[in-house]
């Protein structure tokens, strides 16, 4: 019922920029809250960000709070990542999430998502 579509990922230099983005499908885009996760080699997936469907709250990881900013743009179906002061540790494989989550504990946890993109590929060199 919901299809996203991650773009954006590519190769930086530390302290780089990126732009994620993720385009959903379907009618009912502003009802589902929207996280990004991401998964490094040897290593679990983890959160990094999450948006509720009003936009009116924004939920980060510890790890890249100050530096990342997620927001979406309900018009467009479109959830966006901006990435400053990329270090090495933060290469991975960036999913885009969506799911009907009602309470902010939730948006931190990978089991309340109902659909996940295919990720895209953020490499940082030192």
């Amino acid at each position: 019922q919901v299809q996203l579509v991650e773009s954006g990922g590519g190769l930086v230099q530390a302290g780089g920029s990126l732009r994620l983005s993720c385009v959903a499908s379907g009618r009912t885009f502003s009802r589902y809250a929207m996280g990004w996760f991401r998964q490094a080699p040897g290593k679990e997936r983890e959160f990094v960000a999450a948006i509720s469907w009003s936009g009116g709250s924004t939920y980060y990881a510890d790890s890249v709070k100050g530096r990342f900013t997620i927001s979406r743009d309900n018009a467009k179906n479109t959830v966006y990542l901006q990435m400053n002061s990329l270090k090495p540790e933060d290469t991975a494989v960036y999913y885009c999430a969506a799911g009907l989550i009602n309470y902010s504990g939730k948006y931190l946890a990978a089991p309340y998502y109902d659909y996940w993109g295919q990720g895209t590929q953020v490499t940082v060199s030192s």
